[in-house]
């Protein structure tokens, strides 16, 4: 039985993650549910508005107790570690999961692309990793994993530029946005030149297409129950990618996400062609 308060969090953190999630047979379920209110807890704290700086330490606090064998009656986390134990989460994964929620406490923005790779590992690569092993797939399934971890993280920050504007924070190389003539990315640029805006926005949705078809290579690795949900959440991520690609402007109006319906007959259809 998956815990309340875990279940609560998943609910409220990601429409297409959690009802995705829902097409798992339970064991493995269950094993995501407790993976997904881990990483989301440590990101609330750090997009808090103001951030939860304190509250954020002391969780990295209660997970390094939790790892050494005290019991911390924090389920998110003891849930967590039972999971990253017995399914032997390399330790630097984490480390570099936690790494990057606190540089969101103090980076604002990344100079180039190779600047953002470092963020882009520790916050959804290394979770593409850690849901390889709650498979159980092969190690040759790894850089597909981390690839589509990573093109996923990529259409959130397309979505949600205006969000994190709000934060303070720019996820997109600064010389791109200046090689589109972008001084930001905030909404009144996007008003006074729209052509570049749309420019700029498109020119990432490629970036992440690029990484989606590469990742998606890897699924021949996943046996096909599980295939199901993980190629619902692509197809999902793919739509938002396409919304936007028609209407780049469209991410400074409402936060673009598939319906519940949609997710559902996304997954339907999947489960008739697999």
């Amino acid at each position: 039985m998956i815990d309340e308060t875990i279940y609560k969090i998943f609910r409220r953190g990601s429409r297409t993650y959690f009802y995705s999630t829902l097409f798992f047979p339970p064991r493995v379920r269950k094993d995501v549910f407790s993976l997904y209110s881990f990483v989301r807890t440590a990101d609330d704290y750090v997009d808090a508005v103001p951030q939860q700086t304190d509250e954020f330490y002391a969780f990295t606090d209660r997970y390094a107790a939790a790892v050494s064998g005290e019991a911390t009656g924090d389920v998110v986390i003891e849930s967590f570690v039972e999971l990253s134990g017995r399914k032997a989460f390399d330790r630097a994964w984490i480390t570099a999961f936690l790494s990057s929620m606190e540089s969101d406490i103090t980076v604002t923005s990344y100079r180039t692309i190779r600047d953002l790779e470092g963020y882009l590992y520790g916050s959804s690569e290394v979770v593409g990793l850690m849901m390889a092993r709650v498979l159980d797939l092969a190690p040759a399934s790894y850089p597909a994993a981390r690839g589509l971890g990573r093109a996923m993280q990529y259409v959130n920050f397309i979505r949600d530029i205006a969000e994190d504007l709000a934060l303070g924070r720019t996820y997109f190389p600064a010389e791109e946005m200046e090689a589109f003539g972008l001084d930001d990315l905030s909404a009144a640029i996007a008003s006074r030149h729209p052509d570049r805006f749309a420019g700029f926005v498109r020119y990432q949705i490629r970036r992440y297409q690029a990484w989606q078809e590469e990742a998606e290579t890897g699924f021949r690795y996943i046996p096909r129950r599980y295939r199901i949900p993980i190629r619902t959440a692509s197809d999902m991520y793919r739509w938002t990618a396409r919304t936007i690609e028609r209407d780049p402007a469209v991410v400074h109006r409402r936060k673009v996400k598939p319906s519940v319906l949609r997710i559902v007959s996304g997954a339907t259809a999947n489960t008739l062609k697999a």
